[in-house]
């Protein structure tokens, strides 16, 4: 059987194929054979002027505030590889979405940082990740090696809902190629609940449809009471499932595959860990005087481990910490998320992103 490049590995990386390798980016914005440097003007021409075209003419793009752009428009069948961007501006005003053949509503839909587990990062502030999934590197260099197939289009856009323009440098990496029948569409949704009503317990994913897999997990996690704010459990109800889940988590830290609350037992702090499937890669403290909240940045990753699912999924996590009388206390945390999955399509619409104000870090 012919390979056709998809599910690449180091096992696999001698093998031979006829897929055809591709990238899209502002040198090349259809991604064309033999199209890329062509450009005659763009935010480097300045920088040209004494070389003149195939000198670097056309790195990046601006985009205007209230404005949205398309990164990718690609036609099938074949599958995202590799996307690396650094944008400038802030981040949860930079709304990426993702749609497949022809889709009406999309299948991505969540701010720039946040995809790339990175909600407390800025222009000025850096915190590596080294994950299988998502890497960022020095620079505000993120990087995501999702794989997500299509058979017939695919469709990039970030929109700019700042006020603000942005600049965006970035590549979209991806393979034409056969798409086996049992590939199915990566998908990626936001949502965000501040305050956590009292009691109330904090839905990361709910009216999934469909055949598929639980592929990921971030968290962007906002503490507003004083103590350990991690007992809570983190539950997946497949397939019908009614009160009580089929998948009951231990513990908050558990889930990301740490234990007794991120902390170093030497330096009595919260320790960040970034490793190929799980992390914390950062902790925002408080400096006594603007920086006020704790806010911590969590990524699981259930590539060894997908949570697979028939028909149906809904994914929640509870928020307690500890009060008086060693009791739990429901509490009232800023969380936002990101849930990440592939199942066949149609997907369900998802719920609507926040206003910009909602979206705000504050």
């Amino acid at each position: 059987m012919n390979f056709n490049g998809l599910g690449m590995h180091l096992g696999n990386l001698s093998r031979l194929s006829r897929a055809q390798t591709r990238s899209i980016s502002a040198e090349n914005f259809t991604g064309e054979k033999g199209k890329g440097g062509m450009a005659t003007e763009g935010v480097g021409g300045q920088a040209a002027v004494d070389l003149g075209r195939g000198w670097k003419i056309s790195p990046a793009v601006k985009i205007l505030a209230g404005q949205t752009f398309t990164l990718a428009d690609i036609r099938g069948p074949g599958a995202i590889q590799h996307i690396w961007m650094t944008p400038t501006g802030t981040y949860r005003f930079s709304i990426l979405r993702i749609y497949w053949d022809g889709e009406e509503t999309p299948s991505v839909e969540c701010p720039l940082g946040d995809f790339f587990a990175s909600a407390f990062t800025s222009y000025n502030v850096f915190a590596p990740i080294s994950s299988l999934a998502v890497c960022v590197n020095p620079g505000n260099a993120f990087n995501c090696y999702w794989e997500m197939p299509f058979r017939r289009q695919c469709r990039i856009t970030v929109e700019n809902i700042g006020f603000e323009d942005m600049g965006i440098y970035y590549q979209v990496d991806y393979t034409l190629t056969e798409v086996p029948e049992d590939a199915a569409y990566f998908h990626a949704q936001f949502r965000r609940t501040n305050p956590l009503p009292y009691k109330a317990v904090y839905t990361i994913l709910d009216n999934v449809k469909g055949w598929g897999h639980y592929v990921g997990t971030y968290l962007a996690w906002g503490v507003n009471s004083n103590g350990w704010w991690g007992e809570g459990e983190i539950k997946f109800f497949l397939d019908g499932d009614g009160e009580f889940p089929t998948i009951c988590g231990t513990g908050t830290e558990d889930y990301f595959c740490g234990s007794y609350n991120f902390e170093n037992k030497v330096t009595k702090q919260y320790q960040e860990f970034t490793t190929a499937y799980a992390g914390m890669p950062h902790v925002v403290r408080p400096d006594g005087l603007y920086i006020s909240q704790q806010r911590f940045s969590l990524y699981r990753w259930h590539i060894m481990d997908p949570v697979r699912f028939g028909k149906d999924l809904r994914v929640t996590i509870q928020a307690l910490g500890w009060r008086a009388g060693k009791r739990y206390l429901p509490l009232q945390d800023d969380i936002a998320s990101v849930a990440f999955w592939y199942q066949t399509e149609p997907h369900a619409r998802f719920p609507s992103l926040p206003e910009r104000d909602g979206l705000e870090i504050n």
